[in-house]
Protein backbone atom coordinates (compact mmCIF):
# COMPACT_ATOMS: atom_id res chain seq x y z
CA UNK A 1 0.00 0.00 0.00
CA UNK A 2 3.09 2.29 0.65
CA UNK A 3 6.09 1.98 -0.46
CA UNK A 4 8.60 4.92 -0.29
CA UNK A 5 12.37 5.12 -1.26
CA UNK A 6 14.85 7.94 0.43
CA UNK A 7 12.09 10.37 0.75
CA UNK A 8 13.68 13.69 2.31
CA UNK A 9 12.03 16.80 2.78
CA UNK A 10 14.01 20.26 3.43
CA UNK A 11 12.61 23.55 5.29
CA UNK A 12 14.67 26.75 4.28
CA UNK A 13 17.43 24.32 3.45
CA UNK A 14 17.15 22.86 7.51
CA UNK A 15 16.46 18.69 6.65
CA UNK A 16 13.30 17.65 8.41
CA UNK A 17 12.80 14.13 6.93
CA UNK A 18 16.33 12.68 5.88
CA UNK A 19 15.61 9.32 3.40
CA UNK A 20 13.46 7.48 4.90
CA UNK A 21 12.23 4.32 3.49
CA UNK A 22 9.30 2.02 4.18
CA UNK A 23 7.06 -0.20 2.83
CA UNK A 24 3.12 -0.64 4.87
CA UNK A 25 1.37 -4.33 3.31
CA UNK A 26 -2.45 -4.64 2.82
CA UNK A 27 -4.32 -5.49 5.30
CA UNK A 28 -1.52 -3.79 8.50
CA UNK A 29 -1.55 -0.99 10.71
CA UNK A 30 1.27 0.35 11.50
CA UNK A 31 2.50 2.77 13.69
CA UNK A 32 4.84 5.80 13.40
CA UNK A 33 6.31 7.15 16.32
CA UNK A 34 9.02 9.22 17.65
CA UNK A 35 9.53 12.42 19.56
CA UNK A 36 8.49 16.10 18.99
CA UNK A 37 10.59 17.47 15.66
CA UNK A 38 11.56 13.66 14.64
CA UNK A 39 9.75 14.05 11.09
CA UNK A 40 6.63 12.38 11.68
CA UNK A 41 4.08 14.68 10.95
CA UNK A 42 6.34 16.11 8.21
CA UNK A 43 6.44 12.23 6.10
CA UNK A 44 2.63 11.87 6.83
CA UNK A 45 2.01 15.03 4.81
CA UNK A 46 4.33 14.07 2.06
CA UNK A 47 2.49 10.54 2.50
CA UNK A 48 -0.70 12.70 1.94
CA UNK A 49 0.49 14.64 -0.57
CA UNK A 50 -0.10 17.87 1.59
CA UNK A 51 3.97 18.62 1.11
CA UNK A 52 5.92 18.36 -2.08
CA UNK A 53 8.95 15.86 -0.80
CA UNK A 54 12.40 17.57 -2.14
CA UNK A 55 13.44 14.39 -3.31
CA UNK A 56 13.10 10.46 -3.02
CA UNK A 57 10.14 8.57 -4.64
CA UNK A 58 7.19 7.14 -3.39
CA UNK A 59 3.64 4.87 -4.23
CA UNK A 60 0.71 5.21 -2.02
CA UNK A 61 -2.36 3.18 -2.85
CA UNK A 62 -0.96 2.40 -6.33
CA UNK A 63 0.00 6.18 -7.69
CA UNK A 64 2.86 7.62 -7.67
CA UNK A 65 3.24 10.30 -5.37
CA UNK A 66 4.48 12.76 -7.35
CA UNK A 67 3.55 12.03 -10.77
CA UNK A 68 -0.37 10.93 -9.64
CA UNK A 69 -1.04 13.21 -6.55
CA UNK A 70 -4.88 12.86 -7.46
CA UNK A 71 -4.94 9.49 -7.70
CA UNK A 72 -3.59 9.42 -4.58
CA UNK A 73 -5.96 11.08 -2.62
CA UNK A 74 -8.67 9.48 -4.42
CA UNK A 75 -7.54 6.42 -2.91
CA UNK A 76 -6.39 6.97 0.38
CA UNK A 77 -8.83 8.50 3.83
CA UNK A 78 -6.96 11.48 6.19
CA UNK A 79 -7.90 12.25 10.14
CA UNK A 80 -5.71 15.24 11.06
CA UNK A 81 -5.07 16.18 15.09
CA UNK A 82 -8.56 17.36 14.99
CA UNK A 83 -11.49 20.19 13.93
CA UNK A 84 -11.69 18.47 10.64
CA UNK A 85 -15.82 19.35 10.57
CA UNK A 86 -16.26 23.00 9.67
CA UNK A 87 -18.25 24.11 12.71
CA UNK A 88 -21.64 25.42 11.41
CA UNK A 89 -22.28 22.47 9.38
CA UNK A 90 -24.62 19.12 10.59
CA UNK A 91 -21.99 15.94 10.82
CA UNK A 92 -24.46 14.50 8.44
CA UNK A 93 -24.35 17.23 6.16
CA UNK A 94 -20.56 17.30 6.05
CA UNK A 95 -19.91 13.50 5.77
CA UNK A 96 -22.47 13.62 2.41
CA UNK A 97 -20.87 16.44 0.99
CA UNK A 98 -17.34 14.18 1.33
CA UNK A 99 -18.71 11.03 -0.08
CA UNK A 100 -20.30 13.15 -2.94
CA UNK A 101 -16.89 15.04 -3.69
CA UNK A 102 -15.31 11.60 -4.12
CA UNK A 103 -18.15 10.69 -7.13
CA UNK A 104 -20.41 8.66 -5.12
CA UNK A 105 -23.52 9.23 -5.92
CA UNK A 106 -26.43 10.77 -3.83
CA UNK A 107 -27.92 7.61 -3.09
CA UNK A 108 -24.92 5.88 -2.53
CA UNK A 109 -23.38 8.74 -0.44
CA UNK A 110 -26.59 8.37 2.16
CA UNK A 111 -25.86 5.14 2.48
CA UNK A 112 -22.39 5.12 2.83
CA UNK A 113 -23.08 8.10 5.94
CA UNK A 114 -25.08 5.25 7.32
CA UNK A 115 -22.80 2.64 7.26
CA UNK A 116 -20.00 5.15 8.75
CA UNK A 117 -21.70 6.31 11.47
CA UNK A 118 -22.82 3.11 12.66
CA UNK A 119 -19.57 1.84 12.50
CA UNK A 120 -17.92 4.71 14.25
CA UNK A 121 -21.00 3.89 17.25
CA UNK A 122 -22.47 6.96 15.82
CA UNK A 123 -25.61 6.24 14.26
CA UNK A 124 -28.84 8.67 14.31
CA UNK A 125 -26.29 11.59 14.81
CA UNK A 126 -26.70 12.61 11.48
CA UNK A 127 -28.34 15.88 12.44
CA UNK A 128 -25.71 16.71 15.06
CA UNK A 129 -23.61 19.83 14.95
CA UNK A 130 -19.69 18.84 15.93
CA UNK A 131 -19.83 21.28 19.05
CA UNK A 132 -22.32 19.24 20.70
CA UNK A 133 -20.14 16.23 20.87
CA UNK A 134 -17.72 15.24 23.25
CA UNK A 135 -13.95 14.62 23.36
CA UNK A 136 -14.62 10.72 22.42
CA UNK A 137 -17.74 11.49 20.39
CA UNK A 138 -15.39 14.36 18.21
CA UNK A 139 -12.89 12.01 17.80
CA UNK A 140 -15.23 9.33 15.92
CA UNK A 141 -16.86 11.55 13.86
CA UNK A 142 -13.39 12.63 12.56
CA UNK A 143 -13.10 9.12 11.82
CA UNK A 144 -16.22 8.70 9.94
CA UNK A 145 -15.23 11.84 7.81
CA UNK A 146 -11.95 9.73 7.03
CA UNK A 147 -13.73 6.42 6.11
CA UNK A 148 -16.82 7.92 4.49
CA UNK A 149 -15.54 7.67 1.16
CA UNK A 150 -14.57 3.63 1.39
CA UNK A 151 -11.02 4.33 0.94
CA UNK A 152 -8.07 1.35 0.35
CA UNK A 153 -5.84 3.13 2.75
CA UNK A 154 -6.75 5.76 6.05
CA UNK A 155 -4.08 7.93 7.53
CA UNK A 156 -4.48 8.85 11.74
CA UNK A 157 -2.37 11.41 12.74
CA UNK A 158 -2.72 10.98 16.67
CA UNK A 159 -5.66 10.21 16.70
CA UNK A 160 -6.24 9.67 20.73
CA UNK A 161 -4.22 13.20 21.68
CA UNK A 162 -6.06 14.79 24.36
CA UNK A 163 -8.56 11.76 25.41
CA UNK A 164 -9.39 10.73 28.65
CA UNK A 165 -8.84 6.86 29.27
CA UNK A 166 -12.02 5.76 28.49
CA UNK A 167 -12.58 7.72 25.22
CA UNK A 168 -9.11 6.69 24.04
CA UNK A 169 -10.12 2.55 24.79
CA UNK A 170 -13.51 3.35 23.10
CA UNK A 171 -11.48 4.61 20.07
CA UNK A 172 -9.30 1.85 20.06
CA UNK A 173 -12.09 -0.57 19.77
CA UNK A 174 -13.50 1.18 16.54
CA UNK A 175 -9.96 1.49 15.02
CA UNK A 176 -9.49 -2.55 15.95
CA UNK A 177 -12.77 -3.00 14.21
CA UNK A 178 -12.06 -1.38 10.66
CA UNK A 179 -11.29 -3.62 7.54
CA UNK A 180 -9.01 -1.67 5.91
CA UNK A 181 -5.08 -0.25 5.36
CA UNK A 182 -4.18 1.80 8.45
CA UNK A 183 -0.84 4.22 8.78
CA UNK A 184 -1.01 6.11 11.96
CA UNK A 185 0.88 8.36 13.99
CA UNK A 186 1.14 8.65 17.71
CA UNK A 187 3.27 9.82 20.87
CA UNK A 188 2.00 6.57 23.18
CA UNK A 189 4.06 3.43 23.30
CA UNK A 190 0.39 1.80 24.82
CA UNK A 191 -1.56 2.80 21.67
CA UNK A 192 0.92 1.52 19.25
CA UNK A 193 1.52 -1.64 21.65
CA UNK A 194 -2.31 -2.15 21.26
CA UNK A 195 -2.94 -1.58 17.66
CA UNK A 196 -0.37 -2.37 15.46
CA UNK A 197 1.09 -5.28 13.89
CA UNK A 198 4.35 -3.56 13.27
CA UNK A 199 5.71 -0.15 14.42
CA UNK A 200 8.61 2.04 12.81
CA UNK A 201 10.61 4.99 15.03
CA UNK A 202 11.55 7.73 13.58
CA UNK A 203 14.58 10.23 15.23
CA UNK A 204 16.16 13.10 13.53
CA UNK A 205 14.32 12.31 10.14
CA UNK A 206 15.51 8.78 9.97
CA UNK A 207 14.01 5.87 10.20
CA UNK A 208 15.58 4.18 13.67
CA UNK A 209 14.22 0.99 14.40
CA UNK A 210 11.42 -1.02 13.02
CA UNK A 211 8.90 -4.67 13.97
CA UNK A 212 6.56 -5.70 15.76
CA UNK A 213 5.88 -4.38 19.60
CA UNK A 214 6.64 -7.56 20.76
CA UNK A 215 9.66 -7.71 18.81
CA UNK A 216 10.69 -4.05 20.11
CA UNK A 217 10.16 -4.08 23.49
CA UNK A 218 12.56 -7.62 23.41
CA UNK A 219 15.08 -6.09 21.54
CA UNK A 220 15.19 -2.47 23.15
CA UNK A 221 13.49 -2.25 26.27
CA UNK A 222 15.35 -5.22 27.79
CA UNK A 223 18.58 -3.16 27.95
CA UNK A 224 17.21 -0.07 29.65
CA UNK A 225 15.71 -2.86 32.86
CA UNK A 226 16.61 -1.75 36.04
CA UNK A 227 17.56 -5.28 38.22
CA UNK A 228 16.96 -5.51 41.95
CA UNK A 229 18.07 -7.63 44.26
CA UNK A 230 16.76 -8.41 47.61
CA UNK A 231 18.11 -10.52 50.61
CA UNK A 232 16.24 -11.62 53.27
CA UNK A 233 16.87 -13.84 56.60
CA UNK A 234 15.94 -14.23 59.53
CA UNK A 235 12.57 -15.25 58.31
CA UNK A 236 11.01 -17.79 56.05
CA UNK A 237 10.79 -16.54 52.30
CA UNK A 238 6.79 -17.71 52.23
CA UNK A 239 6.22 -15.51 55.16
CA UNK A 240 8.69 -12.29 53.71
CA UNK A 241 6.95 -12.57 50.84
CA UNK A 242 3.74 -12.61 52.09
Amino acid sequence: MIHAKALTRTFKGVPAVRGVDLDVHEGEIVGFLGPNGAGKTTTLRMLTTLLRPTSGTATVAGHDLVADPSGVRGSIGYVAQGGMFTPPSLIGAELLLQARLHGHSAREARRLVGEVLERVGLAGFERRSPASLSGGQARRADLALGLVHAPRLLFLDEPTNGLDPRARAELWDHIRGLRTTIFLSTHYLDEADALCDRVLIIDGGRIVASGSPADLKRDHAAATLDEVFLTVTGRPMAEAAA
